[in-house]
């Protein structure tokens, strides 16, 4: 596989589609299944938000797609959470996962067809590896990262991929319910 941000990120992409099948096909595998989603879909989250967004807005001039793709991001971590919480044999199951799975899928057509192209041509080849790099550990250091409890430096990560400004004097709790009204906005 390629070291190159664009490719491991579509790859992610892949592996959650692939996931999300596992859960509608067998019923019987999701509790064993719904935890790594909810890692992947969370260490994916953090690390895009982290490495690969600042720089595509500093780099590749994709402002408004990164803050739209993290206004994205926070929808579908709302989502895991509740699906998370959702017994898997119970009816409300199926509904919650089809809400994460349309939410996830949109975003994902979306960033595959407009910030990932981006950075694919205005970004140097050495300088996608560079950020492969830097994403793939990122990830691998948020692996074990519950969706819904963000920290305060990764909230304040999250608003300045948004755009949002004057949040440095808010609580952490304030800047959470802050970016979840960003979000649905």
């Amino acid at each position: 596989m390629s070291g190159d941000v664009v490719d491991l990120i579509m790859a992610d992409h892949r592996e959650v589609e692939r996931l999300f099948e596992e859960l509608k096909r067998f019923p019987e595998k999701r509790p064993l299944v719904v935890p790594v989603l909810s890692a992947l879909l969370t260490a994916h989250s953090r690390a895009e938000e982290a490495e690969v967004y600042p720089v595509a807005i500093a780099e590749a001039g994709e402002t408004e797609e990164v803050a739209h793709s993290q206004e994205e991001h926070e929808q579908a971590e709302e989502l895991l959470v509740k699906l998370t919480e959702t017994d898997p044999a119970s009816p409300e199951f199926d509904k919650a996962l089809k809400e994460l799975v349309d939410s996830v899928t949109h975003h994902v057509e979306e960033e595959e067809s407009t910030v990932l192209p981006g950075m694919k041509t205005g970004l140097a080849e050495a300088r996608r590896m560079e950020l492969g790099a830097a994403f793939a550990a990122s990830r691998a250091e948020h692996l074990g990262d519950k969706p819904g409890e963000a920290s305060r430096k990764e909230l304040e990560m999250q608003a300045r991929n948004m755009n949002l400004t004057g949040t440095s004097d808010m609580n952490k709790a304030r800047l959470a319910e802050e970016l979840k009204q960003q979000a649905k906005s």
